[in-house]
């Protein structure tokens, strides 16, 4: 397993965080790894609903489809799942003076074969864990203008 964790403060409160970070389609904003999302089902963001994800990490592409599993005014947990990894996405987001400290954590689990990469994946996604924090306050902070 790799995980990797951030946290870090924004201007925007958890009331405009929280539904923006739900909807994983705008991970093409704030995450460097996702060249596209997209929703693949209806109606209101809540537990359940999906997304197919493409992300290209150190040259590699990989396709995971997404389930929103919780969601509630202080967390997201949205979990992508494909043949070689489990992505676990928890996002912490709590109220602090006018904005919020938002605490992001991906966990990936590899599967079978894939689990030989785990040792060199946990500097791949430290680094990029640096730039999913910079662009996710970027993002966030854009929100409030």
């Amino acid at each position: 397993m790799s995980t990797v964790s951030r946290t870090f403060q924004v201007t925007p409160p958890p009331s405009t965080v929280v539904p923006y970070l739900a909807d994983f389609s705008h991970a093409v904003h704030w995450d460097p790894g996702t060249q596209a999302c997209e929703r693949t089902d209806d109606g209101p963001v809540a537990v359940g609903s999906t997304w197919h994800n493409t992300s290209k990490i150190v040259g590699v592409s990989t396709e995971l489809t997404y389930t929103l599993e919780q969601l509630s005014d202080r967390r997201i947990v949205l979990v992508g799942r494909n043949d070689t990894a489990t992505s676990t996405e928890t996002i912490e987001v709590r109220a602090h003076e006018t904005g919020s400290i938002v605490t992001y954590t991906n966990e990936v689990h590899f599967n079978g074969a894939a689990k030989l990469a785990t040792p060199l994946a946990k500097v791949v996604f430290e680094k990029l864990g640096n730039e999913t924090e910079k662009q996710l306050v970027d993002t966030l902070n854009a929100l409030a203008a």
